[in-house]
């Protein structure tokens, strides 16, 4: 595939806003999450004959991206907080009501989340990780996982309250 630029442009143009969008929600910067999205779609293109249709080549694609951007963080010293094991008690999520949502507000509060808020919470909310797998990929816990999705979602409700916006 790396010499067929056809097939490149074709995947590029399925999969790029989806990545992108990715990118932005990890990097939380427009210039970072275009850098990102090119270095992922280099990968790609030169990793496509690793692709062993295990997944759809639309997973396979996010794979790279989330790897990227998690790199990308850890460069940066991506700070995520930990916490003794007695005070990883975290209840079960409650259900969700349904609540007219305006995503220009979550998506704003989202971006004020710090780092390790906004990472976790976006792996687990939109990419559906679970907080084992988190914890892998973050070198992490999976109770600190946890932790900080909790701690997220509390931030969340705080930024957004008086915007007729609940979080469950």
């Amino acid at each position: 595939m790396l010499g067929n630029r056809k097939a490149q442009f074709e995947l590029y143009r399925l999969y790029s806003q989806a990545m992108y969008n990715i990118c932005l929600r990890m990097s939380n910067n427009d210039l970072d999450a275009e850098d990102l999205l090119q270095q992922s779609f280099v990968d790609v293109f030169t990793k496509m004959g690793s692709f062993r249709f295990e997944s759809s080549i639309g997973a396979w694609i996010k794979r790279i991206v989330v790897n990227n951007c998690i790199n990308f963080l850890k460069k940066r010293r991506l700070k995520i907080e930990s916490l003794d094991d007695r005070y990883h008690q975290v209840s079960e999520d409650a259900p969700v009501s349904k609540v007219a949502l305006n995503v220009g507000a979550i998506n704003s509060a989202i971006k004020k989340l710090p780092d390790g808020y906004r990472v976790v919470f976006t792996l687990y909310q939109f990419e559906g990780y679970d907080h084992k797998e988190i914890g892998q990929i973050l070198n992490i816990t999976e109770a600190t996982s946890k932790s900080q999705f909790s701690r997220a979602k509390k931030k969340l409700r705080s930024l957004l309250e008086g915007q007729k916006i609940r979080v469950e």
